[in-house]
């Protein structure tokens, strides 16, 4: 029996069902890894907030331990006052001078964290804190608010809403 050249040629490649196959597979994949993704990405913001308010709440109560009972930027309304309190070095009775000229403080180096949820520093300075409804697209000055702050009383929170991952509003912790 005499072949032909057709019939000498072999078969190469994918069939359109095999690559179909391979492209669902991948599918299914990607559908179930990246939502795991989303939520690293959300746990991890959280926890950046949650140490970030932990370090200020502790940073303010040193300061108030070191200044007579008074809290950062007492009787004032002035964010600049609050940060001054905490980034730049004090006497006792709150007046501020450059870092290593005044007995206490700094007690945070370089700026006031910002808030991993809005991205912003700004802080906003009210009379009631767990009264004040959180305001994501609040300034302070150019700066997005990314805490909200009580000088007489020395509470602070988050300017975000939403929920914790153990339920928690937010703005609540």
């Amino acid at each position: 029996m005499i072949k032909t050249k057709q019939q000498n040629i072999k078969r190469a490649g994918f069939t359109l069902v095999e690559v179909l196959i391979v492209v669902v597979i991948l599918g299914i994949l990607a559908a179930t890894v990246l939502p795991q993704f989303t939520s690293a990405s959300d746990d991890a913001k959280e926890s950046s907030f949650l140490q970030d308010l932990q370090t200020l709440r502790s940073q303010i109560q040193l300061y108030k331990y070191q200044h007579n009972g008074k809290y950062p930027a007492d009787g004032s309304t002035d964010t600049d006052d609050f940060r001054n309190a905490l980034l730049l070095s004090s006497d006792k009775d709150g007046t501020t001078g450059a870092v290593g000229t005044k007995p206490f403080g700094p007690y945070l180096i370089g700026n006031i964290p910002p808030n991993p949820f809005t991205g912003g520093s700004g802080i906003m300075i009210v009379s009631d804190v767990a009264g004040t409804t959180p305001d994501e697209s609040a300034k302070d000055g150019t700066e997005i608010v990314g805490w909200i702050y009580n000088p007489a009383t020395g509470e602070l929170k988050g300017n975000n809403a939403g929920k914790a991952s153990d339920g928690r509003q937010l703005d609540e912790i």
